[in-house]
């Protein structure tokens, strides 16, 4: 299948206050986000037209920003309003947006805290990130080499792009070997996350999650705690150490692009995806469909 790379794709990206054909919304080369890392994002989707807790995206965007040493010049709410704007121009009702802030290219160096930043927003159709068709029988998830860093040394807060670099590592690691994603650990050896997304494990009835200090507390994994809470389930955020594993019996994923994901495997590891995360897959779908809410 032929696939169209990004920066040939048609259509208009919100970039630093205007509206630019797709195909120019560049940078120089020399860009210090490019560089050192100095670029801040979020992934969010819209469904039916709306997108998904956009408020809370934009807050935490201008966080991340600021865990970095540098202030986004638009608010929350004109970051909001061109989102909205993007995925009116593009046409599209379900759609993923990736909105990013970067440093600029006035200084080359370390040390660049007068350059300009820029922002930019982008929109396009991205179906389930997993296939709905097999869902429900879990994907198969290999276990990372590379650590989550302890917060003492990097902004772990932050949705900065610098942090991705051991993800896309150890993704690739894991797509190489014929799994979906790897789990991560953290640098005391705790279970912490994926690649791309928080993780959730059930037992006994009650549903366990990582303590979310250490890596970033995705909008999607408050919103499914808050569902589960709405449900009555017990759920407890603790620091799971990685032979636990063993005793859970469901395991599910959750994240903007992987919503809400059931696991088959993790390694040795086996798991079998039934009642609860159904009804969390189910309940998660209800909540971010405007139609399925007003109904």
């Amino acid at each position: 299948m032929s696939v169209i790379p990004f920066d040939q794709r048609e259509g208009t990206i919100w970039f630093d206050g205007a509206m630019v054909p797709w195909r120019d919304a560049k940078i120089h080369v020399l860009s210090h986000g490019l560089h050192y890392g100095s670029s801040v994002f979020e992934g969010e989707r819209a469904y039916g037209g709306v997108i998904f807790k956009s408020h809370e995206h934009a807050e935490r965007l201008k966080r991340s920003a600021q865990y970095l040493d540098f202030e986004i010049p638009y608010s929350v709410e004109e970051i909001e309003a061109a989102k909205d704007l993007v995925l009116k121009t593009s046409g599209l009702q379900n759609a993923y947006l990736r909105p990013i802030a970067w440093r600029g290219s006035e200084m080359m160096g370390v040390s660049a805290q007068g350059n300009t930043i820029h922002l930019a927003i982008a929109a396009w159709e991205w179906p389930s990130y997993f296939d709905p068709a097999t869902k429900m029988k879990g994907i198969r998830l290999d276990l990372a080499d590379y650590r989550r860093p302890d917060p003492r040394t990097i902004p772990s807060a932050s949705k900065a792009a610098g942090l991705y670099m051991i993800c896309t590592i150890s993704k690739h690691r894991a797509e190489n070997k014929g799994y979906a994603d790897a789990l991560m650990l953290d640098w005391e050896d705790n279970v912490a996350e994926c690649t791309g997304a928080n993780i959730f494990f059930i037992k006994d009835g009650v549903i366990h999650t990582p303590t979310a200090d250490r890596f970033l507390n995705g909008i999607t994994r408050q919103t499914v705690i808050e569902l589960a809470k709405r449900r009555g389930y017990e759920l407890i955020e603790r620091r799971i150490k990685p032979e636990e594993i063993e005793g859970f019996s469901e395991c599910f994923i959750t994240g903007s692009a992987a919503e809400v994901t059931p696991v088959s495997e993790i390694g040795p590891y086996r798991f079998t995806p039934a009642a609860m995360t159904k009804t969390l897959m189910d309940d998660y779908t209800a909540e971010v469909q405007p139609r399925a809410k007003a109904a």
